[in-house]
């Protein structure tokens, strides 16, 4: 693994954790400040930036408070240049499977995602 994949590995272990936790600290660690959100699962764009998004965590109920299992996999880490990356990762979350693509920077040394690009679907079971 080189140091560049170990780094996003780790950011990735810290973006999930962020979600889990809905912590709003570790996901400014984790994602650029002028980044953005996006998803059309409903049928509809539904594009965010982080200062409109974090909020929006923070007041979520957090699995890990509800003890929901929780879990996640990173199926790939693509590299576009020495600064440039995109990492495809499925969770599942708050009664809800998610597949992410996530675009990566890194600037001064440090990776972020700079754009969530994501689908989910409800959890079969948690329907009612």
């Amino acid at each position: 693994m080189t140091d560049d994949t170990a780094a996003i590995t780790e950011l990735l272990h810290k973006y999930y954790d962020a979600l889990v936790r809905c912590d709003t600290a570790l996901l400014a660690e984790v994602f650029h400040p002028e980044a953005h959100y996006f998803t059309a699962s409903d049928g509809k764009l539904l594009h965010l930036d982080m200062p409109t998004y974090f909020p929006i965590v923070a007041g979520r109920t957090s699995p890990e408070s509800t003890g929901e299992a929780c879990s996640y996999s990173i199926d790939s880490i693509e590299f576009a240049g020495p600064v440039t990356a995109l990492a495809r990762m499925r969770s599942t979350m708050m009664h809800k499977h998610f597949d992410d693509l996530l675009s990566l920077i890194r600037l001064d040394g440090q990776w972020r995602i700079i754009a969530k690009v994501f689908h989910f679907d409800p959890v079969a079971d948690s329907v009612p």
